[in-house]
């Protein structure tokens, strides 16, 4: 196992990544190249397949942030990216051993819900069950239940 971003993969997972992403020709890719490359590399922008959902949030984070585009920019690279890249069978996330970018990647937290969550499991140890976790401040208590198919204990 290696770690790419914090996270520990498989070996067969990792000899399947590319070392440099080529985006995928079609509808979206201007739009993607062109308002991802001004804050980082495109592989970045790439290396966390996600869902719809989760891509729509990593696009409100990114205008939240300062990226301007269009809303028919910001379509076309929604669009883009839940086809070219979307999120693969993950296991669930353990959220008592989950990285605050893993937080804030599968669930689409916030980087300071994120650091709600690891500063809860230093403070209060392992968060028990979906109530456990909903009762954390800061954190959306149906964010949370939205995705609880996705987290286990």
């Amino acid at each position: 196992m290696k770690s790419l971003f914090g996270i520990v993969l498989p070996l067969a997972l990792l000899a399947s990544l590319p070392l440099r992403a080529e985006l995928p020709a079609g509808p979206g890719r201007p739009e993607t190249e062109k308002l991802c490359k001004n804050c980082h590399e495109i592989e970045k922008s790439v290396s966390l397949r996600q869902d719809r959902q989760a891509w729509e949030a990593t696009l409100a984070k990114m205008k939240a942030l300062g990226t301007r585009g269009t809303d028919a920019e910001f379509g076309a690279v929604l669009d883009y990216l839940a086809k070219h890249f979307p999120a693969g069978e993950l296991a669930p996330l353990n959220i008592n051993k989950a990285t605050a970018i893993e937080l804030e990647s599968r669930l689409s937290l916030r980087r300071s819900q994120a650091a709600a969550v690891l500063a809860y499991r230093a403070k209060q140890g392992k968060i028990k069950d979906l109530e456990d976790l909903k009762s954390i401040p800061g954190l959306d208590p149906e964010k949370i239940a939205a995705r609880k198919d996705q987290i286990v204990f």
